[in-house]
């Protein structure tokens, strides 16, 4: 039994450890603070001046994107919340649960703006970010403006009492609650006992109700596989600490016994680290594997990991064992992404197609046409419209379908955008008149790998030179320029305004660069924070049609086997890696890149 003063003792323990987690403000002689629409905070935290940017609007709190952040942004924040100023954008970082929706997407601020709402934004809610993108900002603290009125001082002390909690743990005093584990088969020991036994304390363990500490019995029994056994000790004193280690043969067992548990923190940020092993698969069957696992636990994050990788790697899918085995579920979810990257729309139109035929009976005409639905006709390039009733292989089958969505894009394609918004039945915002990720010509251009000795690459100059030499100046647009000084690479190519057919002789040159050193970076005028950097700029006047706007992307080929990132530009420039704060969404070894730049202009 717990004596009296152990009893106080784990409350207080357990009220410091609860509270803790969070970075909370309050004043003892104020009313509590009535939240006004377009309030900012910082949340996951224990520094008040860093945390996920959260914001306030229709009565509930929100993320953002980092799409489009820069300092300007983090500026704007950071004066709102009345501090002096910013000092970093932080990117990638988990800040734990985050709760509501994601409030804000594609935001632009000058930073002089007062108030986060006051920049542009696409529309409160509408973005096509997960959580795993919402975005932080760490502000400066010093500055003579701050009152000591509004002074704060922080006192965090957990770190000392993560310690405790183990200690308290590891010697067992106090415990009131033994845990026998046993498999399926019993796993009993000779001697009848089962072979791991836990003691641990009932108030500890009343934080997660799925463990169904009895208030008045002293033992439970868990049923955990034998593979995981030797982790669940170590799963226990996580739930006491809010530490572990986790390796690649540990990760599945504390993912798995986190998601029975409800220990939701720990069953996200484990599932993070399936990352690391989805590009090693390239029949993709292993990715489908983990997303059929992450259903049935629950894990969104994990379901998103893996199915934002099959996204970027389409194409490598549509020829691997795993393609035919592909759930509707799974097709349809590929379908509804705006990340998914493609040649371009017909073909991935031509890959569901095959896929539908190739399931025969097996699939309702129904469903078919569910599917067929979600390809973006408008997005298809228009010389192939005129191809596809005759080139289709199941526009007979669906002949009402077909016809409804190629007069759709045939609208679009030679009507102006200002004609359409006049139609009734036209909703801009519909997903038919958004870009995927095209990297068919003449949407993207390829730099590759700049990870070459000085000899290699003076050799690729002079071969370089000799060419321009000899082609001249038509040579620059196809062929990338090398020094064997500053190691960037640098290609022109032009792409028409917009790929509606009417634009199609309305042409936009780029100039697509990376940058490998602060010497090229300033010998261009650019300011790199990190290394390496790309570029892309348009090299002629941008269009006068105020409702095109270019969301260009840059994507990382690891070892010209799969793409490992996809990022936007900022201002045109696309920072790679940043202060560890930004890092590739799935591992690339000996950071072998190449770079595709990708032109996606979209009505707005």
């Amino acid at each position: 039994m717990l004596s009296r003063q152990n009893v106080h003792t784990l409350w207080l323990l357990l009220l410091i450890h609860v509270s803790g987690s969070f970075s909370t403000k309050f004043n003892l002689f104020k009313a509590v603070h009535e939240w006004q629409e377009g309030d900012v905070r910082l949340s996951g935290s224990t520094s008040l001046s860093e945390g996920r940017v959260e914001v306030y609007h229709d009565g509930k709190w929100g993320t953002v994107c980092d799409d489009g952040w820069d300092m300007a942004e983090a500026q704007v924040v950071c004066r709102q919340l009345r501090f002096p100023g910013a000092k970093s954008v932080v990117f990638g970082k988990d800040y734990g649960e985050a709760p509501g929706p994601v409030w804000l997407d594609d935001i632009n601020c000058e930073g002089t703006e007062n108030h986060l709402f006051a920049c542009g934004f696409k529309s409160w809610g509408v973005t096509d970010c997960t959580h795993k993108e919402d975005v932080g900002v760490i502000c400066e603290t010093a500055s003579n403006n701050v009152t000591i009125s509004d002074s704060t001082h922080l006192l965090d002390h957990t770190f000392s009492l993560s310690d405790d909690l183990g200690q308290m743990f590891d010697s067992g005093n106090g415990c009131d609650l033994q845990i026998l584990v046993r498999s399926a088969n019993g796993n009993r020991q000779e001697d009848g006992t089962l072979e791991v036994s836990i003691c641990a304390h009932k108030l500890i363990l009343s934080q997660f109700p799925l463990f169904n500490a009895p208030e008045v019995n002293t033992s439970i029994t868990v049923n955990i596989s034998q593979s995981c056994q030797p982790y669940f000790s170590s799963f226990i004193r996580y739930i006491y600490t809010r530490k572990i280690d986790v390796t690649f043969s540990s990760v599945q067992c504390l993912h798995w016994m986190a998601s029975k548990f409800g220990v939701k923190q720990l069953m996200e940020d484990t599932g993070r680290l399936f990352s690391k092993v989805l590009p090693e698969d390239a029949s993709f069957l292993t990715q489908l594997s983990i997303y059929k696992y992450a259903e049935e636990t629950g894990d969104l994050v994990l379901q998103e990991n893996c199915i934002q990788y099959v996204a970027w790697n389409y194409q490598n899918l549509t020829g691997s064992p795993a393609w035919a085995k592909l759930s509707v579920e799974f097709i349809g979810a590929l379908l509804a992404r705006s990340d998914l990257v493609v040649p371009d729309e017909y073909f991935l139109l031509q890959t569901v197609e095959s896929w539908i035929t190739d399931k025969g009976n097996s699939i309702s005409l129904e469903t078919q046409a569910d599917l067929l639905n979600r390809i973006r006709f408008p997005m298809i390039p228009a010389e192939k419209l005129y191809e596809l009733e005759s080139n289709s292989s199941l526009y007979s089958t669906h002949k009402q379908i077909y016809d409804e969505n190629m007069l759709k894009a045939f609208q679009f394609n030679v009507l102006l955008f200002s004609n359409l918004l006049s139609n009734p039945n036209f909703n801009k915002d519909d997903d038919d008149y958004q870009p995927r990720i095209y990297t068919a010509t003449p949407w993207s251009t390829v730099i590759g790998s700049l990870n070459t000795s000085l000899k290699s690459v003076q050799t690729q100059y002079r071969s370089s030179y000799n060419q321009r030499m000899q082609y001249g100046s038509a040579y620059r647009n196809y062929y990338p320029t090398v020094s064997p000084y500053s190691q960037t690479t640098t290609k022109t190519f032009s792409t028409p305004v917009h790929n509606s057919l009417i634009f199609k002789d309305n042409k936009i040159n780029w100039e697509a660069n990376v940058f490998k050193s602060q010497y090229e970076c300033s010998n261009r005028g650019v300011h790199c924070r990190s290394l390496p950097m790309a570029r892309l700029i348009p090299r002629n006047q941008l269009p006068q049609q105020s409702n095109i706007l270019f969301r260009n992307r840059l994507l990382l080929l690891c070892q010209g086997k799969y793409i490992c990132q996809v990022q936007d530009f900022k201002l045109n420039l696309a920072h790679i890696i940043e202060n560890g704060t930004q890092f590739l969404s799935y591992p690339c070894p000996d950071d072998q890149y190449t770079y595709r730049f990708v032109v996606r202009p979209e009505y707005v």
